[in-house]
């Protein structure tokens, strides 16, 4: 590989890899994990393009939020894990002491999982009112999709700085919650805790460049792209 061939890779490389069907396979290999080959967590592909979500979060916003942000959750994780001499621990497994575990582990190994819950729990055919078994649960549990709406978009907006709301199942049902940095349900830090079904980012770098300081504004956009099939398939996962 010649040396402007090398630099024009590391340059698509680097914008997260739109063309790389062009590319060398080891290359290819390399950008499909978002991290160096080899390491056990990858950077999970969309099941959709980064534009498939407008007018309610923007292509520039989801490009850079996946292939710089989540990439860098992604590597540092395995840096961490490698650090620490883990690489065989599971996530869940580390979650569930996450509070003995080095900063590193718990915000990258938080940002790890946190976005590949989120990157599911938005889709372009998204939207509209929960249903099937998580439908039903929301109606148990909060006495109507619209005060569980409510209750979400609530916790999204009054969560200071940086963070994440979720709606979690737990053995008394359905519950909304809100965690702050990277944290998430999963962890024993966390005030409230459960399975994740649903999760939105409400770190700047998810709204910013479309709704500035407007993050009211994100979430009521947020509703219109929600997988509610996913939803259902974690809710269906966690009752076994």
């Amino acid at each position: 590989m010649d040396k402007r061939t090398f630099l024009k890779n590391s340059a698509i490389l680097a914008l997260g890899g739109t063309v790389a069907t062009s590319l060398p396979g080891s290359l290819v290999s390399v950008m499909a994990k978002g991290t160096t080959a080899g390491e056990k967590y990858i950077l999970p592909k969309l099941d959709y393009a980064y534009d498939a979500l407008e007018p309610h979060i923007d292509a520039m916003t989801m490009e850079i939020h996946h292939s710089k942000h989540h990439a860098g959750y992604t590597r540092k994780f395995n840096a961490a894990l490698e650090s620490a001499g883990l690489e065989d621990a599971s996530v869940k497994d580390l979650f569930k002491k996450v509070s003995q575990q080095p900063a590193g582990i718990r915000n990258n190994g938080g940002g790890f999982y946190n976005h590949k819950v989120f990157w599911k729990s938005l889709s372009p055919n998204g939207g509209g009112t929960a249903g099937g078994d998580v439908g039903k649960a929301i109606e148990k549990s909060f006495g109507g999709f619209d005060k569980f709406q409510e209750l979400f978009s609530k916790a999204a907006a009054t969560r200071f700085g940086s963070g994440w709301a979720w709606l979690v199942k737990t053995n008394g049902g359905l519950v909304v919650t809100s965690t702050p940095n990277q944290d998430n349900p999963l962890m024993d830090v966390a005030d409230q805790q459960g399975y994740p079904l649903l999760a939105i980012d409400v770190w700047e770098h998810a709204y910013y460049l479309k709704y500035q300081n407007r993050r009211t504004d994100y979430i009521a956009a947020f509703w219109n792209v929600v997988n509610w099939d996913y939803v259902n398939e974690r809710f269906n996962k966690a009752a076994k």
